[in-house]
C-alpha cells in the first residue's frame, strides 16, 4: 500500500465560522428549525459554501430522530451502561464474547491493511477493529439518517448549538464538493461512513489510506486510517498502553465522550489483543 496522503488545507476549511452578523440562534422548539435553515444559509454562505451546499441545506428535513434523541438523551442505546461488557451486549446485539471473536475475525480476513495503517500512525488493529464494529458492524450498517438533515438538526438545538454548528457547516461544505449529497444517510448526529465520523472531523483527519488518490469516508481502508490519524494528531502513543487510566486511554475521549464508550473500546480492544 502506498503511502497515506492527508487532505490539504481541509483544517481551515472545515472549523472557519462566519462572523457574529450571521451567526445562527439555537433554537428548542421545532417549529423554529426553517427560521434557524436560513440564518445558517448565510453563515454558509459567509464561508465560501456553494450553491450543491446550499441547496442540500435547504432540502434538509428536521431529523425527528435527532431531535428525540437531544430532547431525552437516555433513549441512547448503552447510555446509561457502566458495564463495559453489558455496553458491548447492548450495543452489538450479542455478546460481549462473541464481539470480540468477530473482531478478531475481522483483522485476520484484512492482516495487511491494519499492518500496514499501524506502521503509519501507531495505533493497533485490536483498537481500530473494535471501533468499527461498535461504530458499524465492521461497516454493515451505515445509518438511516441523511447526513445534512441529522447535523443540522444537531446544531440547530440550543443543548448541542455551540458545539456543532461546525459540524454542520463542514456537512455541507462535503456536500458542495460532491463528497456527499442530501440524500447520503448516516447518523443521527449527522456520522458518515465506515468509522461514522463527524463532517468537520472527517475534513480535518480524512486520509487516502488504499493509495487511489482520494480520501473515501464509505471506503473501509480509508476511514480506518483516518481513525487512526485522528488519534495520533490529538496524543496517541505507539507502543503504549491504552486501558483505564493511560494516557492513551484519555486520547479516546475525542473519539467518544462518552466514558461508558471509552470504556468498551478498551475494555473490548485488550481482549481482542489477548
Amino acid at each position: 500500500m502506498r503511502m497515506f496522503r492527508q487532505i490539504i488545507g481541509a483544517t481551515a476549511a472545515c472549523v472557519a465560522l462566519a462572523g457574529t452578523a450571521f451567526a445562527a440562534e439555537c433554537i428548542t422548539n421545532k417549529g423554529n428549525f426553517g427560521a434557524y435553515k436560513q440564518t445558517l444559509a448565510k453563515q454558509a454562505a459567509a464561508n465560501g459554501i456553494g450553491q450543491r451546499g446550499l441547496q442540500a441545506l435547504d432540502n434538509a428535513q428536521l431529523s425527528a430522530i435527532t431531535w428525540r434523541f437531544e430532547s431525552n438523551p437516555s433513549s441512547q442505546s448503552g447510555v446509561s451502561q457502566g458495564d463495559p461488557a453489558v455496553f458491548l451486549a447492548k450495543r452489538s446485539g450479542s455478546s460481549a464474547d462473541n464481539f470480540v471473536k468477530q473482531t478478531r475475525a475481522k483483522i485476520a480476513r484484512n492482516p495487511n491493511t491494519f499492518a500496514s495503517i499501524e506502521r503509519a500512525y501507531g495505533v493497533p488493529a485490536s483498537l481500530l477493529a473494535t471501533i468499527w464494529g461498535l461504530e458499524t458492524s465492521w461497516g454493515g450498517y451505515l445509518g438511516k439518517t441523511p447526513i445534512v438533515s441529522g447535523a443540522v438538526t444537531l446544531s440547530s438545538y440550543c443543548r448541542r448549538h455551540p458545539k456543532f454548528e461546525s459540524h454542520a457547516i463542514a456537512a455541507l461544505r462535503m456536500a458542495d464538493r460532491g463528497i456527499i449529497t442530501s440524500n447520503t444517510n448516516g447518523g443521527p448526529s449527522g456520522e458518515l461512513g465506515h468509522m461514522q465520523f463527524l463532517a468537520g472531523n472527517w475534513l480535518r483527519y480524512g486520509v487516502d489510506g488504499n493509495g487511489d488518490g482520494r480520501a473515501d469516508p464509505y471506503t473501509a481502508a480509508d476511514a480506518l486510517a483516518s481513525a487512526a490519524n485522528m488519534l495520533r494528531k490529538n496524543g496517541w502513543k505507539a507502543g503504549q498502553p491504552f486501558g483505564n487510566g493511560t494516557s492513551n486511554f484519555r486520547v479516546l475521549s475525542v473519539w467518544n465522550d462518552s466514558g461508558n464508550y471509552q470504556r468498551a473500546i478498551a475494555f473490548a480492544a485488550e481482549r481482542v489483543d489477548g
